[in-house]
């Protein structure tokens, strides 16, 4: 399909993080966009300032007229969207062109240089590192994020002089299959999105495939600790990575204290000595790494990829720190598989040692809370005290016998709570001088709760 032939683009949840990014993208081409999404939020109202029309309601009649020729109206929609929403339906009956969102983004980057960073966790905030490390060299990028990269609050960064293009390659319903990248990096195959997948091994399968999808001549930079079959084009050079000690990219003299972490930047080619995190926790060590890794396959300098480390924000919900103060701490992160809520407990319990944490984890989807429960509690128990909320469900309708209970009667932590979300705040005001170091974890909708909570606990 010929994207420049398009004059109008209509986004069936647009509120998505990884759509948003397409709706900047056309709205910065000059195209009229318009959307849907199911309720509003900071994102949406953000896209409507911007430019974009967006309503909340799944009703055809509130589609804008513009963009009622099929020939020139493009429709974008999320695999999350169910086949019985009746504006799909209209658009699919009525000759329009239909593309996924990993199908529009395959189009627009198959004529740049994609850096793809794929894995079951750790791929925003590397390919977010990644980003502002190019944008800040002499290299320049353009970005297609999966989250709001604090530096520029953004999810979409473009460029007229890069012919790089960093892509969040996200594995859900096999969507990064559509790109072909030139370099790319695999952070982890902890498995995940069983509910598409069906088994591990055709998770790891999916994986495979994307890893065969880069162009011939290109890189594969591949975590220490993953095992994957490599079934490579031409002349694709092979490159590992981690967080100490091993791997053709890795950390040494790692140093952690005081809210700082330092530690030296080792490449095949040479040591950068003293490297300093932006945002200075355990488990963005090993994502530096990655980042630093690519940024300098590509060119940028020892000393463009310091300054760029030193100054990397964050992206938003991605640990990201809230409140700190002597007495109180609120940390929000989008952890939300097993793995990633371990290492998300882990960096907290390392930045704060001695310190009493408090985490509170809503659960997303049911299927996933049934085929992991176990791992859920296992990771969970890492903290002194646990408060655990309902299930946000997503996309999905409840599963029987499958709620937040099978977690919590797994989770060997003495002071552990279960509550509904709306009994949160109640409970934050009446045992606020006990909580020290609050940790908020989910990729539901509890980031909603984090400023109500911020509020009670500054009252402390």
């Amino acid at each position: 399909m010929n994207l420049n032939s398009v004059k109008s683009v209509y986004f069936i949840g647009a509120g998505g993080i990884g759509m948003s990014a397409l709706i900047r993208y056309f709205l910065a081409n000059g195209k009229q966009v318009a959307g849907y999404d199911r309720t509003p939020s900071e994102l949406t109202n953000k896209l409507i300032s911007e430019g974009a029309e967006i309503h909340y309601e799944d009703d055809v009649t509130l589609i804008p007229d513009s963009f009622q020729n099929s020939a020139n109206t493009l429709v974008v929609y999320t695999p999350a969207i169910p086949d019985s929403h009746s504006e799909l339906n209209y658009f699919r009956a009525n000759g329009y062109n239909l593309l996924k969102r990993s199908q529009v983004l395959g189009l627009i980057t198959d004529q740049l240089k994609g850096l793809c960073i794929a894995g079951t966790h750790g791929k925003t905030t590397t390919s977010s590192m990644l980003a502002h490390i190019l944008k800040q060299s002499h290299l320049d990028c353009n970005a297609f994020l999966g989250g709001i990269l604090k530096n520029y609050d953004s999810n979409l960064l473009l460029s007229s002089v890069s012919d790089l293009v960093v892509v969040e390659a996200d594995e859900f319903d096999r969507s990064f299959h559509w790109l072909h990248p030139y370099m790319a990096v695999i952070t982890a195959v902890d498995p995940d999105h069983l509910d598409i997948y069906g088994t591990a091994e055709a998770y790891y399968e999916s994986f495979e495939k994307f890893i065969s999808l880069i162009r011939p001549n290109g890189v594969l930079l591949i975590n220490k600790k993953v095992s994957l079959e490599l079934d490579l084009q031409e002349n694709v050079k092979v490159y590992t990575y981690s967080a100490e000690k091993e791997g053709d990219f890795h950390a040494e003299n790692i140093r952690i204290g005081n809210g700082t972490v330092f530690f030296d930047f080792v490449t095949p080619e040479t040591v950068i000595k003293d490297i300093e995190l932006g945002v200075p926790v355990k488990v963005n060590i090993e994502n530096s790494v990655a980042a630093m890794a690519i940024a300098m396959l590509n060119g940028a300098t020892p000393e463009e990829v310091r300054n760029a480390i030193k100054t990397f924000a964050g992206a938003h919900r991605r640990f990201e720190v809230h409140l700190k103060r002597k007495d109180v701490v609120l940390i929000d992160d989008y952890a939300h598989h097993p793995a990633e809520l371990k290492a998300s407990i882990e960096s907290v319990r390392a930045l704060y040692k001695g310190r009493h944490i408090t985490g509170i984890f809503q659960p997303h989807l049911y299927s996933r809370t049934r085929d992991f429960a176990a791992d859920f509690a296992a990771s969970l128990s890492l903290l002194d005290e646990l408060i655990l909320l309902d299930i946000y469900p997503a996309r999905e309708e409840p599963i029987p016998g499958v709620s937040s209970d099978i977690i919590f009667d797994k989770v060997t932590v003495d002071n552990k709570r279960m509550i509904k979300k709306g009994e949160l705040l109640d409970l934050i005001s009446k045992e606020i001088q006990q909580l020290d170091v609050v940790l908020m974890l989910g990729a539901g909708d509890i980031d909603r709760m984090v400023e109500p909570v911020k509020e009670i606990l500054e009252r402390k």
